[in-house]
């Protein structure tokens, strides 16, 4: 969902591509509401380390090929609007670079 947030602006389809994946990764209700506020309540300046955190806790739950998965359906997230802004680009740099580095070492 910090991906929707980084420029600025939320947009619907990006709300319907977030519910999309939800749908499909977790066959029980989950509900966003509460990532939705725990943003709200975020600075700007922290959206990279909560990011960050996010990622790490993530990569120790999951297999490389969900872990591509994430990365295709972040990338779908940012084109949602047609257009991956210098701030959503960041951060899907920061999750590929992030996890080819940690699976290469």
């Amino acid at each position: 969902m910090i991906l929707s947030a980084v420029d600025g602006k939320f947009n619907l389809k990006e709300d319907l591509v977030i519910e999309e994946w939800l749908e499909k990764e977790f066959p029980l209700r989950v509900s966003s509401d509460k990532e939705a506020e725990e943003l709200s309540a975020l600075k700007e300046d922290d959206y990279m380390v909560h990011f960050q955190k996010c990622m790490a806790d993530f990569y120790e739950d999951s297999t490389e090929e969900e872990r591509n998965e994430l990365i295709q359906y972040a990338i779908k997230l940012a084109k949602a609007d047609k257009k991956i802004t210098t701030e959503e680009n960041i951060f899907i740099n920061e999750l590929f670079n992030e996890w080819t580095e940690t699976s290469i070492e």
